[in-house]
């Protein structure tokens, strides 16, 4: 091995010379260059091979070319670089051609190959390494679609770019994304033709290529990949992916067409389709002849027109194909224009009649999803609508009685409208509603009743709430009700509340850590009530929690009034209530505590 790692040593001698020679590096840099390589060519050249020590390796040797490029503009040098460069590129291949072939499914390796040759190497030797790589990978569309893509824009070589394609259609016959880029790559392969041609006859040249054919030119090769793509690939969204990319190009006008006729007449049972159709009128400019509009007034109408076009559409479709992923098409379409900002007051009332028009048909027909319900309450409420908003909840309701969801933006809209019956309404969501699922609405009514009603309503409200709700949701309200008891009441009231709930099950640490941190924020702080607290905290969750007992050592150790030789006592009975991992960790704090870390 110490012979080979000598010899590729060697190797480098010509080009470290000439770094030197030219002035690129010191003669100290040099040495340091060849103990680094010693050291990767050790690592890569031993027994046990590890893919780490072949990526540090190309690391460093594109480091170095780096270094070497930035050095060459410092100074001005751009000659020897068959002799430097070159001989640097020919060896980092060599250490990837040897790791690719040692891991050849890991498909990153093969990309920081392929990433290394795009800058360094020539294109003919790139073109090799995605041979190699698609000979292993055949499975991954996506490789195929790399390469293609990088012969066609790079090498600018289309017949290379068609024959990766269709070796790619061999193995996924059935692969949209395929058919997708090489129905692109056919367009843009006429684009480049028609450009030729233009700057040939610009120049008076006449010269005559085969590839100049009207149809070519036209697209025909890529009209041949549509029509033998759908074939194959059914779906309004994979014909709608095809006709979107053939927008991009201006030539295919005729393409184009057929692709949209084709979209009408194939697949009028889908709702992408009307949704496509639909939406292309927004994108139809105005009449020839017409005067273009100047005004934002007049703009605002002619978009109002294209709106009432596309609504024109979706009407049609929704009788033709009456279901709910049409309806969806169109009540999307509709928020979407709602929800779009307009200085135009004219186009703003426009498009809340026509979300409002849909919406009643839709209900009326049961063809909304609850989550479109949503959707139509929060962007009415966002603009201030209200008396829409609760029009689409109530409807929401009376459909979904068992969503909570929907009742609590029901109720959100009755707040915010300033309805003088929220009181009864909650008490007819609680009516409709699985106890598991009232925790958000009774939290809501808390907060609504604290700023808007007495405290005695507000208390009545939490009594309610834990007779109703049991369990561990119960826990997050009892919290809740300790903080308002303390914001409304103070420390006073906040120890009531504690005292009435001491025995209501189950608790969390943060019940008790809020009336320890109350009572720490009273001017006569009582050391015993903060004792009670952590005792009565280490009955419920002493077994399990090893801060609790921590803190209150530390209290004992760092409160005024507190008792510093409690301490071991505390210690030894949490050794005995702790278990497993919990004792350990407690050992663990009061180790780093006792030495000051903490």
């Amino acid at each position: 091995m110490a012979e080979i790692i000598q010899e590729r040593i060697e190797d480098r001698l010509p080009e470290l010379e000439q770094l030197e020679r030219i002035g690129l590096f010191s003669h100290a840099e040099i040495k340091a260059i060849i103990k680094k390589a010693s050291d990767l060519e050790y690592k890569i050249q031993r027994r046990t091979l590890f893919k780490e020590d072949f990526i540090n390796y190309v690391q460093y040797e594109i480091n170095l070319l780096e270094l070497i490029q930035r050095r060459r503009t410092r100074i001005g040098y751009s000659f020897k670089k068959d002799e430097i460069e070159n001989s640097i590129v020919h060896r980092v291949q060599g250490v990837f051609q040897r790791a690719s072939a040692k891991w050849k499914d890991d498909v990153q390796l093969w990309l920081s190959y392929v990433v290394f040759c795009k800058k360094w190497a020539t294109k003919t030797q790139l073109s090799k390494v995605f041979s190699a790589m698609l000979a292993i990978h055949s499975n991954k569309p996506a490789l195929w679609i790399m390469a293609a893509k990088w012969e066609m824009e790079d090498r600018l070589s289309s017949e290379s770019a068609r024959q990766l394609f269709l070796r790619a259609l061999r193995f996924h016959p059935e692969c949209a994304k395929l058919y997708k880029e090489y129905f692109r790559m056919e367009l843009m392969h006429a684009e480049k033709l028609r450009k030729e041609k233009e700057e040939f006859e610009k120049a008076s040249m006449d010269v005559e290529h085969p590839d100049y054919s009207e149809e070519i030119l036209k697209g025909e090769l890529a009209r041949i990949v549509y029509k033998n793509s759908v074939s194959i690939i059914k779906g309004a969204e994979f014909h709608v992916s095809l006709l979107s990319v053939a927008q991009l190009f201006d030539f295919a006008k005729d393409l184009q067409k057929e692709i949209y006729d084709d979209l009408q007449t194939l697949h009028t049972d889908d709702p992408l389709t009307w949704d496509y159709v639909a939406r292309r009128e927004l994108e139809i400019e105005s009449q020839t002849g017409e005067e273009q509009p100047t005004t934002k007034q007049a703009k605002a109408v002619e978009v109002g027109r294209k709106e009432e076009r596309c609504c024109a559409v979706y009407e049609e479709a929704v009788k033709t194909l009456p279901t709910e992923a049409m309806w969806k098409c169109y009540i999307t379409f509709c928020l979407e224009r709602f929800t779009k900002k307009s200085n135009s007051g004219f186009l703003r009332g426009k498009r809340l009649e026509r979300t409002m028009t849909s919406f009643r048909k839709a209900h009326e027909l049961k063809l909304l999803s609850e989550c479109q319900y949503k959707q139509l309450i929060v962007s009415l409420l966002c603009h201030k609508f209200l008396r829409e908003a609760l029009e689409v909840a109530v409807a929401g309701t009376e459909l979904f009685r068992d969503s909570g969801t929907m009742w609590q933006l029901k109720l959100r809209v009755l707040i915010e409208s300033k309805s003088p019956d929220i009181a009864m309404l909650f008490e007819e969501a609680f009516v409709h509603l699985k106890p598991q699922v009232c925790l958000p609405l009774w939290i809501s009514w808390a907060e609504w009743s604290e700023g808007a009603k007495s405290q005695e309503d507000t208390e009545a409200v939490f009594k309610k709430a834990l007779l109703a709700v049991i369990g561990a949701d119960s826990v997050t309200l009892k919290n809740k009700y300790l903080d308002w008891a303390y914001r409304s009441g103070g420390y006073r009231k906040a120890r009531a509340v504690f005292k009435s709930l001491q025995e209501s099950r189950p608790f969390s640490v943060d019940f008790f850590r809020k009336m320890i941190q109350f009572e720490k924020e009273q001017e006569s702080c009582n050391m015993a009530n903060i004792r009670e607290y952590y005792e009565r905290a280490l009955r419920e969750f002493g077994s399990t929690d090893s801060d609790i007992w921590m803190d209150y050592m530390k209290e004992e150790l760092t409160h005024p009034l507190g008792r510093p030789e409690n301490c071991g006592r505390i210690y030894w009975r949490a050794m005995k209530m702790l278990q497993g991992e919990s004792a350990e960790a407690f050992v663990a704090k009061h180790a780093m505590h006792q030495t000051g870390h903490l």
